[in-house]
Order: C-alpha cells, then structure tokens, then sequence
C-alpha cells in the first residue's frame, strides 16, 4: 500500500503541475493530496473517504487532513483533474498496446435496491430501469461502458442510463483509436451502420455475429474473438471487486464522481497490483 500510495501522490502532482493547475495559495491541502486520498479510499477502503483520510493522517502521509465536510467540498471542486487523470492513464495503455486491438462492453451499476427505487432521488424515471439479461433481473441506475487493450487496461469509461441498450452506448463512444485498429465487441453491438461509419475512419468494429446475420466471420476469427472478449469481462470483475454493497452519494453527479474513481483505482490497481 505504501508503494501506491506514493505512487499516486508523484503521478497525480506531476501531471497538475504539467497542465499548469493553479489552486489557492493559502490552501493548507493541496489537490494532489486531494485526488490521492480520494484514490486511495477508492482502491483500498470501498470508497470510504472518511476511513482513507484517517489512516493517511495517522501514518503521517497527509499531516494537514482536511476534516470530512472541507474536504468533500475540496473533491467536488476538481471532478475534471480526475478526467483528465484517467486520460493520462488511457494515453499510456494505448501507447503500450502494440496491436491495436481493443474490447467493449458495459456492466449495471446500481443506484439502490429494486425495492426503494420509488424514493430514489439521484436518479427518476423509467429511463435509469435497465435489465441485467444474464441475470434476469431489473436495476435501477446508470451502466458503465468500457473500452480495454486486449491485456485489458483500460482507455475509456463514460456512463449511461440503464435503459439504453448496448447499440445507443455504442454510438456514444469517441473511438479515439490509431488508424488500423481492431474493436472486438459482444452480440449485442451489432450495428452495420457504425460498423460501416468506423470502416471509413480506418477502425474496425467486429461484433460477435448472431446466427442470421448477413456478415458472418470465419471460424478462426470468431474463436479469437470469444478469446479476446474475455479482457473486458477480467476488467469488469476487478471494477465490481472494489465497489461496496451500496455507493453514499447525495447527488448524481458525486455517484459518477465515486464510480469514476473505482475505475481508475483499477487502472492503478493494474499497474501497481
């Protein structure tokens, strides 16, 4: 733990200093110390920010702790320096991915049991109820889309509301990709048209195809295809790992902030270990 605790106070300073970031100069906490404490809750305590500032206190990491109410107003102030974190991260496993070979897919992230859906008030009307089909069962909240490498590092995360099926994420995805690239992809993204729309762009989506689709594949490209989806079910589980049973969050922009962070603490997780 010490090890990625450093880590992530060195990465996160060094990249607001290489932005150019600017905070208040009598701030007795700086932001990286911020994002490193909320990081650091993230990946080790379930998101209990109030448990990683209280052991970073005591081992001496962070002296000058802001108390919980100062520093969850801190964290809600600097949402984009995470985004612009995960992109640093996003740049490297791309960079390290020799291949060009990438997975989609989108896992359920619930906001409350099917139970309270009634009186949830981060999230109303029907648009947040989606279905997990494997599980055949309802959720009530948003889904989140990723893309991997084929080691399973993740490049991009954004969320959508649970009803949309997989084809409307699909065409919310940037595909900011080298020329060349591969993107492999369950049955469920099957869309000739953005298949079509990529192919001009030089990117290459091949979604599983069901038995009456007009393009099918040759048996050894399916076979590296169900080989290859299995990166982004890997890195699905590692995200669940780490969330709790419920996420605390007040509004609905702090539940995709904590999210956000689950994800990029297993960015780091994958690096780090």
């Amino acid at each position: 733990m010490d090890l990625t605790i450093v880590a992530l106070y060195t990465i996160s300073d060094d990249l607001l200093i290489s932005i150019g970031h600017k905070q208040h100069p009598q701030a007795k906490m700086s932001d990286a110390e911020v994002m490193t404490a909320a990081l650091v809750a993230a990946r080790y305590f379930r998101g209990n920010q109030q448990t990683a500032c209280a052991v970073l206190k005591t081992l001496g990491y962070i002296p000058n702790m802001l108390g919980h109410s100062r520093f969850n107003r801190r964290l809600h102030r600097i949402p984009e320096l995470f985004q612009v974190l995960f992109e640093y991260l996003a740049a490297g496993a791309k960079a390290k991915n020799p291949n060009g070979i990438y997975v989609i897919d989108s896992f359920p992230i619930p906001v409350c049991d099917n139970i309270r859906i009634s009186r949830s008030r981060l999230y109303q009307g029907e648009v947040w109820r989606g279905k997990i089909a494997s599980k055949h069962r309802y959720f009530y909240g948003i889904k989140g889309n990723l893309m991997v490498t084929e080691t399973g590092e993740i490049v991009e995360v954004f969320f959508t509301p649970g009803r949309w099926n997989d084809v409307q994420g699909l065409r919310s995805y940037r595909f900011d990709l080298p020329e060349g690239s591969s993107v492999y992809a369950d049955k469920a993204y099957c869309s000739y048209g953005v298949e079509d729309a990529l192919q001009e762009a030089g990117i290459f989506l091949k979604p599983l195809r069901k038995k009456n689709s007009k393009r099918q594949y040759p048996p050894w490209e399916v076979y590296l295809q169900q080989l290859t989806r299995k990166r982004v079910e890997v890195s699905i589980s590692l995200i669940e790992q780490l969330l709790p049973k419920s996420i605390h969050a007040v509004s609905a922009r702090g539940f995709e902030l904590k999210v956000l962070l689950f994800v990029i603490a297993t960015s780091i997780k994958q690096l780090f270990g």
